[in-house]
């Protein structure tokens, strides 16, 4: 059905695909799968028409392509359901589903008769039942999934590419789909299916691809391929199992005071009853693959999430108000994953962005000083080593690296009680890399209490007291002292 060879893509010099080969049978479902920045999406983009490669070729059908937009590969019958569904909610169901393929009359207008019908029977094919005269805003996100899926089936795609179509179903939508699926793969089409849950992989997937790095680094059928082998390409580190005593219950609760407590916390499709405890100069890392609820788990924390139900304790005092302000206050600091969509302002300059969340208690009567505000910045730019010109050069024009040393150093000048650190490594330089796990360890020393998210086993390994691990927004172990292994890692994130 499909086949990709050799296929190069760079963005500014720099590789997001290198030389990716695979290829697509009539009739399989294909699951691509890799963590952050692997490629996938890129991938798809190139399969879609939204980008063209720089090198290599596409196969379809036997004969080489190479698609100028979108709408080419949809004409050629290649299909993309976005894991954000790009329908229009305004319009009604039936119009979403079959729209620019609407049955029309004599005059030329739509058939809304022959519309609703027609809709109703691709819907029900599908197995989805709903009144396709409403609005599809009326509809909930798994629904609407559904709706994108039946459209996409339904303009007689031979190849659908499936991007997270799973991220926002229901138990009995998540069936839905998989008998949708099943029906494609009975029809004798062919599905890209990109998803970070491996037990959909198991139950819809006939082989699998692995990205890393922009590189392809296994293909191959499902059957017989381990959980933990699976895991093990995906993050690059080897797994060696060796015996270990299972974990269960709660940690060992000292007789000291946490300096923070989240119990319960609770959000629908999000968060299930997520629980932890940290102590003051501990670093507790938060594992879990992609999608486990790990950034969403900070952001509960840091109040930037609300939650439906759970309790968040500061030094023994619980947050009765919970928000990003009172959580300020309380000392939580947050350094989001995405730094340049939510951390720094590219344009503010080095000196605003640190001082930005100290602003209220630097001033007196409003005013603030600048000579304070400089002596924080210095001490701060000194203490990390943020290279820049000036303090006031703009943020933005900053290495990767530097940038998330700004970040830190914005809320270490708000002297907080809690760290929470999402990925705070990713896309920064060995020596940079290094330094920040230095620095880890100095604050830890200092009585900070650290959350640190990472997607790198090692980095846990080497830095974490303890480890939370997260699937599906539930915490499934916890590890400990020793406990706390690549090893017992690996196993605890292929545990089914």
């Amino acid at each position: 059905m499909l086949q990709v060879a050799g296929v190069l893509k760079a963005f500014q010099g720099v590789v997001a695909l290198d030389h990716v080969t695979l290829s697509v049978r009539p009739g399989e479902v294909h699951a691509l799968i890799g963590g952050n920045g692997a490629g996938k999406s890129t991938l798809v983009k190139v399969l879609s028409g939204v980008h063209q490669p720089d090198a290599g070729e596409l196969r379809y059908l036997g004969e080489p392509v190479r698609f100028a937009g979108p709408a080419e590969a949809r004409s050629a019958g290649i299909a993309t359901v976005h894991q954000e569904t790009n329908l229009v909610p305004t319009m009604s169901v039936a119009r979403n589903l079959l729209l620019g393929r609407e049955p029309r009359g004599r005059l030329g207008l739509i058939d809304f008769t022959a519309l609703h019908d027609r809709a109703e029977r691709v819907l029900s094919a599908y197995g989805l039942r709903t009144d396709v005269r409403r609005p599809l805003a009326a509809l909930g996100e798994g629904a609407r999934q559904l709706v994108a899926l039946a459209r996409a089936a339904s303009a007689d795609a031979r190849l659908v590419i499936m991007d997270e179509p799973a991220a926002a179903l229901e138990h009995a939508e998540l069936r839905t789909l998989f008998g949708a699926v099943a029906r494609l793969r009975e029809e004798g089409r062919s599905v890209v299916y990109v998803t970070h849950r491996l037990e959909e992989l198991y139950e819809i997937c006939d082989r699998v691809t692995v990205l890393r790095d922009g590189r392809v680094v296994h293909t191959g059928p499902l059957a017989g391929l381990d959980r933990r082998r699976l895991v093990s390409l995906m993050l690059g580190r080897p797994f060696h199992p060796q015996p270990a005593p299972a974990v269960t219950g709660e940690p060992d609760v000292p007789a000291d005071l946490p300096v923070l407590e989240a119990e319960g916390l609770t959000r629908h499709h999000v968060l299930d009853g997520v629980s932890l405890a940290m102590r003051a100069g501990e670093v507790v890392g938060l594992g879990g693959l992609l999608g486990a609820g790990r950034s969403e788990t900070a952001r509960a924390i840091a109040g930037a999430l609300r939650v439906d139900a759970g309790q968040l304790t500061v030094s023994g005092t619980a947050l009765r108000k919970w928000s990003i302000r009172n959580a300020v206050r309380a000392g939580i600091g947050l350094v989001p994953e995405n730094r340049k969509t939510e951390g720094i302002v590219p344009t503010l300059s080095v000196r605003d962005n640190i001082a930005l969340a100290a602003l209220p208690r630097l001033s007196r009567v409003g005013i603030v000083s600048d000579a304070r505000i400089d002596g924080i910045v210095a001490t701060f730019m000194k203490r990390l080593g943020i290279k820049a010109v000036s303090p006031h050069q703009p943020a933005g024009e900053l290495s990767g690296g530097n940038q998330q040393k700004v970040l830190l150093a914005r809320w270490l000048a708000m002297h907080p009680k809690v760290l929470l650190l999402d990925e705070p490594t990713r896309g920064v330089d060995v020596a940079t890399k290094l330094e920040m796990q230095s620095l880890l360890d100095e604050l830890a020393v200092d009585g900070l209490a650290i959350l640190l998210i990472s997607s790198d086993v090692a980095e846990l390994v080497e830095n974490c007291d303890s480890v939370v691990v997260l699937r599906d927004g539930a915490i499934t172990e916890r590890l400990s002292g020793p406990e706390v292994t690549e090893d017992r890692l690996l196993a605890a994130l292929a545990k089914d």
